[in-house]
């Protein structure tokens, strides 16, 4: 059975992660990603599991950050799960950038962005280390690089809008698409991942195509403005990655985000 929490990240535990159902976080520790909430959903026990798990987020990352989407229900876990869990949510998780955290029983999946191989290293030794042998880590930190931050600059944290409930894009989310193009032909050849995402509303497989059909709507425009189509990888992960609370308007409306990434 699933244990997990959600911040992207997911955080913790995404962009930093936690638990499963992904939890992310954004996690650069500067501007507006170091006030970006972490979103932390999935299922625990009880209740005194789900309060030590919020207590220990919210002790790490600030209580006005974290958002809580965690549900009580029937699960199985591994001998002394929540401790675990807990001792994996430490401040080296802030020093990534549009993590997840996923914790899958004795499964632990990480990813997201850091500064350096040092620091990549320093993360998952960390976490081995916190870990008994029953446990399983699959590292996905990678090095950030200048093309992504260049890419991150343009898109501003700004969302490339649709026409409600479709792939076809609006006036709007065009005219930021024309500025990516640009900084897409200044990438020389380096293949880039378009990455389409939505809220919860509707059914997660509707949301999963939904989130499909925009990526490849996004790789269409911009291979009109010039962009080499084989530079340009889709995929949809539908409301699986939230970075915001799906229980109000704004938070729905920054979930329904497209993501440029670098594939290295």
């Amino acid at each position: 059975m699933k244990r997990s929490l959600t911040s992207m990240a997911a955080l913790l535990v995404v962009g930093t992660a936690l638990a499963q159902v992904p939890a992310t976080a954004p996690a650069p520790a500067q501007g507006a990603a170091a006030n970006a909430p972490i979103v932390v959903a999935g299922t625990v026990a009880d209740e005194a599991s789900k309060a030590g798990l919020l207590a220990r987020l919210r002790a790490v990352y600030g209580a006005e950050r974290v958002i809580d989407q965690l549900a009580v229900g029937t699960v199985a876990t591994p001998a002394n799960w929540n401790d675990y869990v807990q001792r994996l949510i430490g401040p080296n998780l802030k020093m990534i950038s549009r993590g997840q955290l996923k914790i899958d029983g004795n499964n632990v999946s990480l990813r997201g962005d850091v500064a350096s191989e040092a620091q990549r290293q320093q993360i998952a030794g960390d976490i081995a280390g916190t870990l008994n042998p029953t446990y399983t880590v699959n590292n996905g930190l990678r090095v950030a690089d200048n093309q992504q931050v260049m890419l991150d600059a343009v898109l501003a944290n700004r969302i490339i809008e649709f026409e409600s409930g479709k792939a076809a894009l609006a006036p709007s989310g065009m005219a930021i698409l024309d500025q990516m193009s640009e900084a897409l032909k200044k990438l020389n050849g380096v293949k880039v991942e378009v990455i389409g995402h939505t809220d919860n509303a509707g059914s997660r497989a509707g949301n999963l195509s939904l989130s499909q059909a925009r990526a490849e709507a996004v790789k269409t425009y911009v291979t009109s403005r010039g962009i080499n189509g084989d530079l340009i990888a889709v995929s949809g992960e539908g409301p699986d990655r939230p970075v915001a609370d799906n229980r109000t308007i704004e938070g729905r409306a920054r979930n329904r985000r497209i993501e440029f990434k670098v594939v290295q």
